[in-house]
């Protein structure tokens, strides 16, 4: 049977595939973005061969090597009008974009060449990669290596042969008793020598106290004195440890020569890894590519946070989301109970209601400014003057911290809760409660035990869209918290263990700084990348999770519906 259009339209059909197809291209286009942000990321840990050839360009050669970072077409006559000396009879010419490394002698990481003008390329098998601490990666060839300041090995050919390998074998096993040796050092000064600088503080501003309270006594003052003596005492000799440690560290160096011919010299404390991509199989790559992976999520940054990892923002952006939502969570529940089962239904309700709808809507940044001058100004000064006079004119918590960005995004998200908590208590049938109190139940125990239980799925509806939109928040942050680089985290072994006064690294925060504070654009550019995968993957771990526990709660609630 033949259908009008008019009666096709009349069906509905038309609606339903739109918004059939509008779903689809949604789905397609969020699909492609995370593809494209994991192909950029991911792609940049994998260990890439590295080209060797030579330049030519205005009648000067040079060798050049490095690793093929981007490919793209320029058009011909645009190179000449910029100078180039480049033949016309084509339309474009093809450039690459090589990270030739060896910072510390050719003063950039990165170089643009034209394919037209190099020639002779190459991938020498001999040819190896080093991860500094500082200058970026070195590219050459290994010549010697050296034992305080002795040349014990020296191979000048560029060719794979047992000498080499065996000099190679011997630079592996020094780099990781250098890496060991590391261990040990950071071991003394970030744990050890910490926690005493941590108890020298607490001693001093003990002693301070003492005097603003005018105590008179010497018992406090000459049982502080001991204990300072003593941590004294450890700490002389954890510096003696330290002073042995780098000695050792610092006993290894290597001399490596580079494209140019330079003979560099390079000690193994700051090398994190060598290696020789040219020469690796795919299942050494793959090693490889895992290990950078655990670095990137494990370790702490280096190199203006273009190299190493970010696990600092992943633990401040994690511990963040969960002391926010430990904070917006009562705040919401309390507020959206009095407004839809206490509060008289009138002017005044709806005037609120629209008051917490309109919260929804402000900017993020005016809640910085709020939290900067309400919580860390006004509420931080005066819980300094109360609680911390002794540590004056150095604020506690009257900077910004983990807290005060915490209870600025609380104040953020709290509207989403108290409307989905809302929802949540204007679903549950009057009946429910009528029966509740007709068996001689109180109205706050038939809150707590009928109406809350029932209605908790909804309030986690309302945490998970509260951490969906605080975990990606960075404007706020910048004003009440988040750093560059955090000294430590703010979560250690030193008492009372959790420092929510300390500044914090967040991931969100970590791409802004990365992609436009960065002095090294070529080289931060793939960790935006990397790092904007990883705060996605942070976020819908989050969301999992309390999705997780809202099933749950509906399953083991869900007796009370029927």
């Amino acid at each position: 049977m033949n259908i009008s259009v008019k009666e096709w339209f009349k069906s509905g059909s038309p609606w339903v595939w739109m918004n059939a197809g509008a779903v689809a291209i949604s789905i397609i286009m969020v699909v492609g973005l995370l593809g494209l942000i994991a192909i950029r990321g991911l792609s940049h840990f994998w260990p890439a061969d590295i080209i060797q050839g030579t330049y030519t360009q205005n009648g000067e050669s040079r060798i050049i090597a490095g690793e093929v970072v981007e490919t793209n077409e320029v058009l011909t006559k645009q190179l000449i009008e910029a100078g180039i000396d480049l033949p016309d009879d084509k339309e474009f010419s093809i450039r690459h974009l090589l990270k030739i490394g060896n910072r510390d002698v050719y003063g950039s990481d990165f170089t643009w060449v034209l394919e037209d003008f190099l020639s002779d390329q190459a991938h020498p098998e001999m040819l190896f990669a080093a991860e500094r601490r500082e200058w970026g990666n070195l590219y050459g060839y290994l010549r010697t290596i050296k034992e305080s300041g002795i040349e014990i090995a020296r191979y000048e050919g560029n060719d794979k042969s047992a000498e080499y390998l065996a000099l190679w074998d011997n630079l592996d096993s020094r780099i990781q008793r250098a890496l060991d040796i590391r261990d040990d050092i950071l071991q003394i000064e970030k744990h050890e020598i910490g926690a005493i600088n941590y108890e020298l503080e607490r001693l001093r501003l003990k002693e301070r106290s003492l005097q603003l309270k005018d105590i008179t006594e010497t018992a406090p003052f000459i049982e502080i004195e001991q204990r300072r003596k003593e941590l004294d005492l450890k700490y002389e000799g954890l510096q003696q440890r330290l002073l042995d440690l780098y000695t050792k560290i610092n006993r290894d160096s290597i001399t490596a020569e580079v494209a140019n011919g330079k003979i560099v010299e390079v000690q193994l404390a700051k090398i994190v890894r060598a290696f020789r991509p040219n020469d690796m199989g795919v299942g050494q790559k793959s090693l490889h590519y895992a290990a950078k992976l655990w670095e990137f999520v494990s370790d702490d940054p280096r190199e203006a946070n273009t190299e190493g990892g970010i696990f600092p923002a992943i633990f401040g952006t994690v511990m963040m989301v969960m002391l926010m939502s430990l904070l917006v969570t009562p705040f919401g529940v309390v507020a959206a109970v009095y407004l839809r089962e206490y509060a008289k239904q009138g002017f005044v309700t709806r005037l609120i209601r629209i008051a917490v709808n309109n919260l929804a809507g402000v900017p993020s940044i005016v809640y910085g400014v709020f939290g900067l001058g309400f919580f860390v100004y006004f509420l931080g000064g005066n819980i300094d003057d109360l609680f911390f006079p002794e540590a004056k004119p150095a604020p506690t918590f009257g900077t910004p911290g983990l807290m005060w960005a915490s209870l600025t995004l609380a104040l953020l998200t709290v509207p989403v809760v108290i409307v989905a908590t809302e929802e949540g208590l204007s679903r549950i049938p009057r009946s429910v409660r009528e029966g509740s109190l007709a068996l001689g139940a109180t109205k706050f125990e038939t809150l707590m035990k009928v109406v809350l239980p029932m209605a908790s799925p909804a309030m986690m509806t309302g945490v998970i869209l509260a951490i969906a939109r605080a975990a990606g928040e960075v404007a706020p942050l910048m004003l009440v918290g988040v750093v560059k680089l955090a000294p430590s985290l703010p979560l250690d072994g030193n008492y009372p263990f959790i420092h929510l006064d300390q500044k914090f690294m967040h991931l969100g925060f970590h791409i802004f700084d990365v992609g436009f504070q960065s002095p090294n654009v070529e080289a931060a550019r793939p960790l935006v990348y990397a790092t904007a995968l990883l705060l996605v993957a942070v976020i819908a771990l989050l969301n999992m999770s309390a999705i997780a526990i809202r099933n749950h709660l509906r399953e083991k609630y869900k007796a009370l519906e029927m």
